[in-house]
Parts: C-alpha cells; sequence; structure tokens
C-alpha cells in the first residue's frame, strides 16, 4: 500500500480545508526569503505616494480633467448639450461627415458611448446619420444647421474654461505643459501593457 504526498497540511491538527490552507499560506511565508523594502523613488514621493493619491500625476490629470469637465458642462447646459455629447461635436466641427467608428476612435469613446450619444444627438437635432455613399454598410455623421451653428456658440465657452484654468500662467508655462503632457501621451502609447 503506498502512502499518499504529503500536502503540508498537519490532519491532526487542522480538520478542513480553509485551516489546512491557512497553514499552507503560514509556512510559505514564514519560508519566503526576506526582501528589501522599495527605495525611495528619485521625485521624493517614497512611501507616501501609497497614500496620497494627490501625489500621483494620474490622479492629478485626472482630478484637473473633471474640474474642467464641471465647468464646460455649467457653460454648454443651457444649449441642451452635455459633456458626453461635446467630445463627439469638437470632431465633427473639424471634419463633417465621419464615420461612427471614425468619431468613436478621434473622440477616444467606446462603441457604445458613440452609438448612445449619437442617439441623443440625433433626438436634439444636432446630427444626422446617413448611410456612406458608396459601402452602405458604413453610416456617417453629419451636422444639422443647429449643430454647425452650436460651434460659434460653443466653442467662445470652451475657450473661456481654458482661460479661467490659465490663469496666471505665462505663455511659456502653458507651452511647456502642453509639451510635458504630449510627452508622457507618447510615453504611454508605448507601454507595453496598453490595451490593444
Amino acid at each position: 500500500m503506498t502512502e499518499k504526498p504529503s500536502t503540508g497540511c498537519k490532519p491532526a491538527r487542522f480538520a478542513g480545508p480553509w485551516e489546512c490552507g491557512r497553514y499552507l499560506r503560514a509556512t510559505i511565508l514564514k519560508n519566503s526569503p526576506k526582501t528589501s523594502p522599495p527605495s525611495t523613488p528619485p521625485d521624493g514621493t517614497g512611501e507616501a505616494f501609497h497614500f496620497k493619491p494627490g501625489l500621483s500625476i494620474g490622479y492629478l490629470l485626472r482630478d484637473c480633467y473633471r474640474s474642467f469637465s464641471r465647468a464646460l458642462e455649467v457653460r454648454i447646459k443651457p444649449y441642451g448639450v452635455g459633456v458626453g455629447q461635446w467630445f463627439f461635436l469638437r470632431e465633427l466641427w473639424e471634419e463633417d461627415g465621419l464615420t461612427q467608428g471614425d468619431l468613436s476612435s478621434r473622440a477616444g469613446m467606446t462603441a457604445p458611448t458613440t452609438v448612445v450619444a449619437i442617439r441623443r444627438m440625433v433626438v436634439d437635432g444636432l446630427v444626422l446619420r446617413k448611410p456612406d455613399d458608396q459601402d452602405r454598410r458604413k453610416v456617417r455623421i453629419h451636422l444639422t444647421g443647429k449643430g454647425r451653428r452650436f460651434r460659434d456658440e460653443l466653442l467662445p465657452l470652451a475657450l473661456d474654461v481654458n482661460k479661467v484654468a490659465t490663469e496666471g500662467f505665462s505663455e511659456e508655462e502653458i507651452r511647456q505643459f502642453r509639451s510635458f503632457v504630449d510627452r508622457m501621451k507618447k510615453n504611454l502609447s508605448r507601454d507595453r501593457y496598453r490595451s490593444p
């Protein structure tokens, strides 16, 4: 009669799988090699980074974006336009008649989000959905007269938000900030963990 291989758990001491698992984890931790704590990053954040979101560049940019969105939203809301629609209108003002897929890509939105936003803009009379002349399977999004008129009315409001946000900044500081953000975007585009 052959013996069963040991699981590392002591049957006499542990009555069930939960206790056995706890014993195994404790044994692994006990026998694991000791590792030194990570050294302090060159930017001086150290361990505080793990507890203070405000030290994260990503967190700061996200928080700043939310402030921009709120400031823009209160300005464009009287026109019946939401921030969710704004990004699509912004792209169509640059190039009208984009396919739904191109519009989604340029606005940086997922396909389902784009579908919902376009449906809303159609109801609001801002855009029309038309089949592509060459490929009937594709749908192109065209601005209505109302959607085109909003360009001259809403863009100044967005410029005002930028003016408020950059109050006290020199032109050189604004130029540097844009440069830094652009460099971070390029770095992240090369990240091996990025989405395909």
